[in-house]
């Protein structure tokens, strides 16, 4: 199907290549895991793939993602200098290789993977992103999660609860959002690109309105002073999620009157329905059509 227009070869030909990261390892040997601690026990690890969440205490390491498997060696020595504990738990927050890749490497070394129902499902079986037009195969066994869950699952660990909260067909329909209430800390996997559009797997179940509520969901949780780890971007505060979460209204509303007039995806990317937005927001990852394209998918569901 022709919809992919030529400003977002490029954005096709970064996951290809990412692909070829992935079995490969190449274009990530220069790649460097920088540590921010956010609390205590709690850290955020950023390197190449979606963020990483860390809690390391006197009941050992648990990690939320883990990147690319190309990367395992470093994350762990970037752990390391945290904690000379083992990983225990690894939470994976959606099924996507940027947050699952290196599940193999953590498993074998005797990591537990944790994720909803949803996430195993999609990772033990061959799985393909329309959008992009991109087959992702099947993980091996020791990559999938162990424990599974279907609403939420509690972990009491290093001196407080950590509660992951499903977010029912948002990025994907496997979503999940990690809060770590003592330390006063959200990890929001890709329900969040913090200053960007973000990328919405219609294929794997996801949907802006979904997008929408679990960003209302972490909000909810939030105060002012709350440590916010996205998906994709920076460390935010409450006030990012927000202009995150506002924003992705605005858009959805935006495509809402081109969907409620019947008109098509094509004639509704002509009408360039999020230019007001696009300079703020379209400069990352999913430029302006991309962002269409997910709406009006999302609301002709």
């Amino acid at each position: 199907m022709q919809r992919v227009s030529v400003h977002l070869l490029l954005l096709i030909c970064t996951l290809l290549f990412t692909s070829q990261a992935i079995s490969q390892g190449n274009g990530l040997d220069n790649v460097q895991i920088s540590t921010t601690k956010l609390s205590d026990t709690v850290y955020m690890l950023t390197g190449a793939g979606g963020n990483i969440g860390l809690s390391a205490g006197e009941d050992g390491v648990f990690i939320i993602d883990d990147q690319y498997a190309p990367l395992s060696e470093k994350i762990q020595l970037a752990i390391a200098e945290v904690s000379d504990q083992p990983v225990r738990f690894v939470i994976n927050t959606h099924w996507h290789h940027d947050h699952t890749g290196g599940n193999e490497n953590f498993g074998t070394g005797g990591s537990i993977i944790i994720a909803h129902n949803n996430v195993r499902e999609r990772l033990s079986t061959d799985q393909f992103i329309e959008f992009f037009q991109v087959e992702a195969k099947a993980s091996p066994k020791v990559a999938l999660p162990v424990i599974t869950f279907n609403d939420e699952l509690s972990l009491h660990l290093n001196g407080e609860s950590v509660t992951a909260f499903h977010q029912s067909h948002a990025h994907t329909d496997g979503d999940s959002i990690i809060h770590f209430a003592d330390s006063n800390v959200i990890h929001m996997g890709d329900t969040f690109f913090n200053g960007t559009y973000p990328f919405i797997d219609t294929s794997s179940g996801g949907n802006i309105n979904g997008m929408i509520k679990a960003n209302a969901f972490a909000l909810d949780l939030a105060i002012d002073s709350t440590r916010i780890i996205p998906g994709h971007g920076q460390l935010a505060s409450k006030a990012d999620q927000q202009a995150y979460h506002d924003m992705l209204i605005a858009v959805r509303d935006a495509v809402k009157m081109h969907v409620d007039a019947g008109k098509t995806l094509e004639e509704t990317i002509a009408a360039n329905p999020t230019a007001d937005f696009d300079q703020q927001w379209g400069q990352g990852f999913t430029k302006a059509e991309a962002i269409v394209t997910f709406a009006y998918e999302s609301l002709k569901q």
